[in-house]
């Protein structure tokens, strides 16, 4: 059974930091390209970033380029997203993706495996 589980969402203050995590299963992990994605109140959902299997390379939306980090543990097949600097554009609901393949990894559609998301809350 295929599954990933993102944690590590909540309340958090502008300027402060989280890290989200996805643990995956059920799949070979290791060859497959990761993804986070976000969805805001009343939006669609957007691209965050992504990084390939081997972890050699990573892609960024311009609204997160320098302060959000994403990584893999292949080890223990889980990728991670290191967010800095929050601030209230940042809230939404996070959820990982998994697809083959490095084309098109900013769009949604080519991606086969999601979480359920978790909620991230920028707010004073």
């Amino acid at each position: 059974q295929v599954q990933l589980v993102e944690s590590g969402g909540g309340l958090v203050q502008p300027g402060g930091s989280l890290r989200l995590s996805c643990v995956a299963s059920g799949f070979t992990f290791g060859s497959y390209l990761m993804g986070w994605f976000r969805q805001a109140p009343g939006k669609e959902r957007e691209f965050v970033a992504a990084i390939t299997w081997s972890g050699s390379r990573t892609y960024y939306a311009d609204s997160v380029k320098g302060r959000f980090t994403i990584s893999r543990d292949n080890a223990k097949n889980t990728v991670y997203l290191q967010m800095n600097d929050l601030n209230a554009e940042d809230t939404a609901v996070y959820y990982c993706a998994a697809k083959l393949g490095n084309m098109g990894v900013t769009s949604q559609r080519l991606y086969d495996r999601w979480g359920q998301g978790t909620q991230v809350t920028v707010s004073s």
